[in-house]
């Protein structure tokens, strides 16, 4: 494999491409090491060593997400210094303005690009099934993984099936058609005692959340996050018709939209689970279809200032990035194979990674700044420690 040597590759050639740098400098404190590991390789502020040596398809691979996942320039400039009702009403008018709708059917061809994994394979959120894209689209279907269906985490009951909402691919999900019917219309909660769908991810129940006590659906704890911030941009992007849509998920206000239950459980479910690379490929994908976005996946601090814990305080492009780095410290325990993590947290989670995103450990610490990992091999590790919607990343050596 070729390789080129990284501290060249730093000195000379990234001066060249600051400004694409700078950009994924701001995104790497929002990103969600799910599918792959993203960070910025020449950052002394990020990891705590030098790479020293690192694949010319590494690099490459980080210059093609920084080149693609780009905001339009001034996209967000008119949200700036508003805060709560009036920053909503803000991202109302820019994600409505020049929006494009695309046909129910469209979904299907939006869906080859913008929910694909790293494997090829169309992404599906609520059920175990595996799919290949256009293949197997639903009709009719008797059984679980039969054919896989464009699953509305809206229920399309809530607003009559209407347009543009109906194929809005911000909200429309694919997902298997024996699975969709299980999930029903039934609002987003928390069931500890609900019964798993069948051959599905999460689960159906009684609400064990605080403030409902109806039947619900709880997806994968993976995926929380991303419905949560699917229902944000839905509240914002369709507030013309908050007054009037049905669903307890939903308070018949233009704001705050949301009734006060779901908002307390979608920000717990923003916080807990960030932006993931995922959401942001297909807000991408999607923009370039529709000519929106999901401003809650491009700033996830917009949801404090709108709904959560900075209502009140205007709104900057800046918001939030200061606070989500968490100061700590890895190193190799004398004589063993183990990181020793500490950090200034009493609760904290930590991941350790390998270079080709592999996930090699995981734990977490309760009443307590530091933790170890479990032995490893010798080699280049990423540790990612988070704490509440915080995270932060560094980079270690383990040696013999």
């Amino acid at each position: 494999m070729f390789v080129i040597n990284i501290e060249h590759f730093c000195n000379i050639l990234i001066p060249k491409f600051s400004s694409i740098l700078i950009k994924v400098v701001l995104k790497i404190y929002i990103f969600k090491l799910k599918e792959q590991v993203f960070y910025y390789i020449c950052s002394p502020n990020i990891f705590n060593i030098s790479m020293r040596r690192i694949t010319l398809l590494q690099i490459l691979f980080l210059f093609s997400i920084s080149i693609i996942a780009q905001i339009p320039s001034g996209y967000y400039n008119a949200a700036v210094g508003k805060t709560e009702a009036a920053l909503k009403s803000q991202l109302y008018t820019i994600i409505s303005t020049g929006y494009t709708t695309k046909s129910y059917d469209y979904l299907h061809t939006i869906y080859l690009t913008s929910d694909t994994t790293s494997t090829g394979n169309i992404w599906d959120m609520y059920s175990t099934c595996t799919w290949t894209p256009g293949v197997k689209k639903c009709g009719n279907y008797n059984n679980v993984c039969d054919c896989y269906n464009r699953e509305h985490s809206i229920p399309q009951s809530w607003f009559n099936k209407d347009s543009p909402m109906v194929s809005d691919a911000f909200h429309v999900y694919p997902t298997d058609g024996v699975v969709n019917a299980q999930r029903g219309s039934f609002p987003f909660g928390e069931c500890s005692a609900g019964t798993t769908l069948s051959g599905g991810k999460g689960r159906r129940g009684s609400s064990t959340f605080p403030g409902y006590s109806g039947t619900v659906f709880e997806p994968d704890n993976e995926f929380k996050g991303d419905f949560a911030r699917t229902y944000f941009y839905f509240a914002t992007r369709y507030q013309n018709i908050m007054t009037s849509i049905g669903g307890d998920s939903f308070d018949n206000t233009i704001y705050p939209s949301l009734s006060s239950w779901s908002i307390a459980l979608f920000l717990k479910w923003h916080r807990q689970d960030p932006v993931s690379q995922k959401e942001l490929t297909r807000n991408n994908v999607i923009y370039t279809y529709q000519k929106n976005r999901n401003p809650f996946i491009d700033y996830p601090s917009l949801a404090e200032h709108i709904w959560g814990n900075k209502k009140g305080t205007p709104w900057s492009l800046t918001s939030g990035i200061e606070n989500l780095k968490i100061e700590f410290s890895v190193s190799q325990l004398l004589g063993s194979r183990s990181i020793q993590i500490k950090t200034n947290e009493q609760n904290f989670s930590y991941r350790v990674l390998s270079l080709n995103g592999i996930l090699m450990d995981k734990n977490y610490s309760t009443n307590s700044n530091e933790i170890q990992t479990r032995q490893l091999n010798e080699g280049m590790y990423i540790v990612e420690v988070q704490s509440d919607n915080r995270k932060s990343i560094k980079k270690i050596v383990l040696t013999n």
